[in-house]
């Protein structure tokens, strides 16, 4: 069960920058519900360990990641999905991350010197901004 997604895009995420990134993201994620439980997957030490439960693949090439999707890996999204991409926030220069829903949603999350800007309405929730004001969709999975 879950609310299957195909993100693509990138981010100019420093190399530098993957350790404070990870432990931001963990916090942030074992704030949240989801497939995300740090006393029972302690290896979660990458960004795209981390990624792999947020419903992406990510693929490091230099200062920058890459976004993708394993439809094998059957890729969910939960709260904690949208807790990753909040929490790298303040480590991303720049760039966007596109997802698409399993029902045709679309949304996107644009990266600008620490910041993150939803564009478009969250297909799982229904939200207009990462944990923010929440709309009625049909589609929206609560």
């Amino acid at each position: 069960m879950g609310y299957l997604v195909r993100p693509s895009g990138r981010l100019n995420l420093p190399q530098s920058d993957d350790a404070a990134a990870v432990t931001a993201v963990q916090a942030a994620m074992a704030a949240r519900d989801g497939w995300f439980k740090p006393d029972v997957l302690p290896t979660d030490d990458t960004l795209a360990d981390l990624a792999e439960v947020a419903g992406a693949y990510v693929m490091r090439d230099g200062d920058w990641i890459e976004f993708g999707y394993d439809d094998e890996g059957d890729p969910k999204w939960s709260d904690q999905a949208t807790a990753f991409y909040v929490a790298i926030a303040p480590f991303v220069r720049s760039g966007t991350v596109h997802i698409e829903g399993e029902d045709g949603a679309h949304w996107s999350y644009a990266y600008a010197d620490g910041q993150v800007t939803q564009q478009g309405w969250n297909g799982w929730d229904g939200s207009i901004e990462p944990f923010g004001e929440q709309v009625d969709l049909p589609s929206a999975h609560p």
